[in-house]
């Protein structure tokens, strides 16, 4: 099993794609914190890219790698190896590749530059992003074998949860204005792990009215310590759950 994370993690480390990646992620980080005098506005422009960039190349990236390594999977699986394992192989080197990726591209300049609590905040934040994302498109790849399709999936997915999401939550807010919908609010901010990621950031800034209605009642609704807990603990489901569908339904495929 560990050896199978160390050859995906290899792999995918020395690969051009995710070397651009990182370097694309550390200009813009430097960038941003060289050109802005306040700190705090440097944080927020990184909040746009953990909250956009971080999903989008975490669900296409992973989606194409497992497509690209189907001839790889069908190989170690003639081996004596479990499928449960391989797949929870790959899914880890893929994803610690990828927060690696992160971390030396966003984390390690962010927390260097401006060293606040938020800017920790902000890390961790994008390493989960990232783990439910690349969760999200393993799901996605076991799913469908069409890897048009899957890519196709990946997208859509990202639309829905980054731009879309927020959207339908305000019309719903609007019909049904005459209600008390605040509790109900709760449970759908735990439905998209964008917003989870957004509200674990507002918890360390007071910008409440400017990232998102679903943001502000999460934060006037919990506070800081038990939004905190409550957030992560929803962070780990977005992260365990898709994953526990995709090796149900890997361990049953027809390769």
């Amino acid at each position: 099993m560990f050896k199978v994370i160390k050859y995906v993690m290899v792999d995918i480390l020395r690969s051009k794609v995710a070397a651009g990646y990182t370097i694309f992620l550390l200009a813009i980080s430097l960038s941003i914190f060289n050109l802005e005098d306040n700190s705090a506005k440097g944080l927020l422009s990184m909040l746009n890219i953990i909250l956009i960039i971080i999903p989008l190349v975490s669900l296409i990236f992973s989606t194409i790698y497992m497509y690209n390594s189907a001839e790889f999977i069908e190989l170690l699986l003639s081996q004596p190896i479990q499928r449960r394992k391989l797949l929870l192989s790959i899914y880890a080197g893929i994803c610690l590749s990828m927060m690696i990726a992160f971390t030396i591209g966003v984390g390690i300049p962010m927390i260097l530059l401006e060293g606040s609590i938020t800017a920790y905040v902000m890390t961790l934040t994008g390493m989960a992003l990232t783990a439910v994302f690349v969760s999200l498109a393993v799901l996605g790849a076991v799913i469908t074998r069409d890897k048009a399709k899957g890519i196709g999936i990946a997208i859509m997915m990202w639309l829905f949860f980054s731009l879309l999401y927020d959207g339908l939550i305000l019309l719903l807010m609007f019909q049904f204005s005459d209600y008390p919908l605040e509790k109900a609010m709760i449970f759908f901010c735990s439905l998209n792990p964008v917003d989870l990621g957004r509200i674990l950031i507002l918890l360390k800034l007071d910008i409440s009215a400017m990232m998102g209605y679903t943001g502000a009642i999460f934060k006037d609704f919990f506070g800081s310590s038990s939004g905190v807990v409550y957030s992560g603990f929803v962070m780990m489901l977005w992260i365990i759950l898709p994953l526990i569908i995709a090796l149900k339904k890997f361990t049953k495929k027809d390769l």
